[in-house]
């Protein structure tokens, strides 16, 4: 992750028990809470997809969280990958399957 102030993506995919333990209703009210904008949502095998956008320090913080998750969760793992912010998303929110 570059140290500039300019926004960038972070792209995650989170593994482990993160299904069925409200981990993308966490993942969005912590995006809130640090102002990312963005989505979350469940995949078919089993893991969660994040998608947000802040600056380099809120996604810092952010991805600590993603690293935790909630309490009820166990995360086994988060690939990552950073990329410049597109400026498409107005908002952070939970993606359905169909979306």
């Amino acid at each position: 992750m570059a140290d500039s102030g300019e926004h960038q993506q972070l792209h995650a995919v989170v593994c482990g028990r993160v299904q069925g333990v409200s981990f993308r209703y966490y993942t969005e009210q912590r995006a809130n809470e640090l102002g990312l904008v963005g989505w979350v949502r469940n995949r078919g095998d089993g893991s969660v997809e994040v998608v947000a956008e802040g600056s380099p320090e809120q996604l810092r913080i952010f991805e600590e969280f993603l690293n935790h998750g909630p309490t009820s969760a166990r995360v086994e793992g988060v690939e990552k990958e950073y990329w410049s912010a597109t400026g498409e998303f107005t908002r952070f929110r939970i993606k359905y399957f169909g979306e």
